[in-house]
């Protein structure tokens, strides 16, 4: 039950700290959707889709009205397409039109699953929708794809990490006339999970149950707040309790929100991901929390220990308030999608090297990064390596969603609009890599990989 001062509080979170709940998402198997016939299958999964989630958008809209929370996003996750394709066979392009028509007869902001699962090797369509990604993302509106190429059980699948690069280029290529907008669509994970409810990397796991609603809440600017009240004085000890405290009040938001989506949606609840999932708005950023823990900006020595700390008593936080809590959440360090990441991009202080250190600490990974335009496939398979093996080498989720700029000068920017905003070209080794992404195989399991 709530107080009437913890819904006043509630109230000034979202009215003056941009408090919301970033998106519902309803993940749906298609695994009753396979066909040898691709047509067929494609009408079964429109349909399944259809029926299950034509309600989702004015669901969510009620919800945020009877208890005015801000609900950003209603969006759908599917089983990975590849597992279709393996059945079906044909183009892979019709299963991501198909996405995409649905997503847009039901109104709902993106759909998530046009993915692969290759992390130890290739099943039948694995190969054939990896190459058809940028195809897809350059003929579709809402679609999102994901590629998980390693985790810590399997090691990294190096060949899989080279053809990667290559079609991040190839995305950006195909959108170049609308700032590259398709690489910013494309994921590439080493452990992924299966209950993300957060674009572009959300899929409906294997072992999910058939229906399900996720929900991603987030609060940079509540947490920034927060600190700003806490004591000057205050201790980092006591300035970790202080983000705890707060992450356990937006965390009970979004599993109340959550429950009564799955009440009125007849679907069972899955997870609350409280994820700082940051936005271009001034006060929402994941950069001015780290400031104002104490830093003078973000990137600067101590940015590491600020966001392990942050992460941490978030993930502590969410915990205390539900026994739901899943997906990727702690803090996502996107570039272009936080003011304060593109001011510290701008201003030379965060680099590509000082993020990719953030990343072992963070939630995710290296995300929404604009690199030169001239940044060969091989760079940017590198640089998946690298993220990749922080990643399976900690047993964490790690992500790369980088877009090349093609035919813009390094001293521009990308402007992609709404939640996405707008990421400076950001500087990165052309120092060749080669002949170390053209070996190809396995990149062996850890060690720490052998628990049973």
């Amino acid at each position: 039950m709530y107080n009437n001062r913890e819904i006043m509080e509630t109230i000034k979170m979202i009215e003056e700290q941009n408090l919301d709940v970033r998106t519902i998402t309803m993940g749906i198997s298609l695994i009753d959707c396979m066909d040898t016939d691709i047509y067929k299958s494609c009408e079964k999964v429109y349909n399944k889709i259809y029926n299950h989630a034509k309600d989702l958008v004015k669901t969510g809209d009620f919800i945020s009205k009877k208890y005015g929370i801000p609900i950003i996003n209603k969006r759908v996750s599917v089983t990975p397409i590849a597992m279709l394709v393996g059945v079906s066979g044909g183009d892979p392009v019709l299963y991501a039109k198909t996405l995409d028509k649905v997503a847009s007869d039901i109104g709902i902001d993106f759909i998530g699953g046009y993915t692969a699962l290759v992390g130890k090797g290739f099943a039948p369509g694995d190969l054939e929708l990896i190459n058809s990604i940028p195809e897809a993302l350059a003929t579709t509106t809402k679609l999102c794809s994901s590629v998980n190429i390693g985790s810590t059980r399997a090691g990294i699948n190096l060949d899989a990490v080279k053809l990667m690069g290559q079609k991040v280029r190839e995305a950006a290529e195909l959108t170049k006339d609308f700032e590259c907008i398709g690489a910013s669509k494309l994921v590439v994970f080493c452990n992924a999970v299966e209950d993300n409810p957060f674009m572009a990397g959300a899929f409906h796991g294997v072992g999910e149950a058939d229906t399900v609603i996720n929900v991603g809440v987030s609060g940079p600017g509540v947490v920034r707040a927060a600190i700003a009240n806490a004591p000057k004085d205050a201790s980092i000890a006591e300035i970790a309790e202080t983000i705890k405290k707060t992450a356990f009040k937006v965390t009970r938001m979004g599993q109340l929100v959550g429950v009564e989506a799955s009440k009125m949606l007849n679907k069972p609840f899955g997870i609350v991901d409280l994820s700082l999932a940051p936005t271009p708005a001034v006060g929402d950023s994941v950069a001015h929390i780290l400031e104002e823990i104490g830093l003078e900006q973000c990137g600067s020595c101590g940015t590491t220990a600020c966001l392990a700390m942050l992460n941490d008593a978030v993930k502590k936080g969410g915990v205390m308030a539900s026994s739901r809590v899943g997906g990727l959440s702690g803090a996502f360090i996107p570039v272009s999608e936080d003011a304060g990441m593109i001011a510290a991009a701008e201003a030379g202080s965060l680099t590509i090297e000082k993020l990719e250190a953030m990343t072992a600490v963070c939630s995710v990974g290296l995300d929404m990064i604009v690199i030169p335009g001239d940044t060969t496939a091989e760079v940017i398979s590198a640089l998946i390596a690298d993220e990749a093996a922080i990643g399976m080498i900690n047993n964490k989720t790690t992500a790369v969603r980088v877009i090349p700029a093609i035919g813009k000068k390094d001293n521009e920017s990308l402007n992609f609009g709404g939640l996405l905003g707008y990421g400076p070209i950001m500087p990165i080794s052309k120092l060749k890599p080669n002949t170390f992404i053209n070996r190809g195989g396995q990149i062996p399991a850890p060690l720490n990989s052998l628990k049973n």
